[in-house]
């Protein structure tokens, strides 16, 4: 099956740098609004039969689109949250930034166990995050968007990707609105066909693989 990971439209925190993955969390700006709108002429030719989406405010409205022109509902998972920020929520500073993304690597690299500060574990992550993608690849559908976030999706497929490493995705950002185009299933595993709009080889990149 394919799964579309989708990351959020434009929102003023993006623009300022704040790290904010509390729900309900910020709308989308015009911009992001734009963003999701164009959604639905970039995946066109998608076959898409199902819909997920992530709780916050910003996930829903760029889904909303999407679902309207597709006909169905979107279905809401908490699993598919941003990773969480914890005692780093709301900060724009460089070094909490840091922190953050150092965090977020290790989790990517297998590294579990190292601790977000006042946050759900690495391991809670891939469980809720993975209990997603299994419900979807169980939907009957061939094809499935789920509507997300940056972070999540970069470490997801570093850690659940074949072809994919930590180093790809630490020099590759999900753009606002952008697609990363994955296919396998949860029991012979996945890999990334396109990242952004950009055909990826199916053969492993360089770098440190995930787990």
């Amino acid at each position: 099956m394919r799964l579309l990971l989708i990351r959020h439209g434009r929102t003023r925190a993006n623009q300022d740098g704040v790290l904010d993955t509390a729900p309900p969390g910020p709308a989308l700006t015009a911009a992001g609004r734009r963003q999701a709108a164009a959604l639905v002429d970039a995946l066109a030719g998608e076959d898409i039969g199902a819909l997920y989406v992530s709780p916050l405010t910003r996930a829903r409205m760029t889904a909303a689109p999407l679902s309207a022109a597709l006909a169905r509902r979107a279905v809401v998972r908490t699993g598919l949250r941003e990773l969480e920020a914890g005692a780093l929520e709301g900060s724009t500073a460089p070094e909490d930034i840091g922190r953050y993304a150092a965090v977020a690597a290790a989790w990517a690299a297998g590294r579990t166990g190292v601790p977000m500060p006042g946050a759900p574990s690495g391991a809670a992550f891939f469980r809720r995050f993975d209990g997603v993608v299994v419900e979807a690849a169980g939907c009957g559908a061939e094809v499935v968007a789920l509507v997300t976030h940056g972070t999540a999706v970069r470490v997801w497929t570093a850690a659940r990707t074949a072809n994919v490493s930590v180093d790809f995705v630490l020099e590759h950002e999900v753009s606002n609105a952008g697609v990363v185009a994955v296919e396998g299933t949860p029991e012979t595993g996945w890999h990334t066909v396109s990242w952004c709009g950009t055909a990826l080889a199916t053969d492993a990149l360089s770098g440190t693989g995930g787990a």
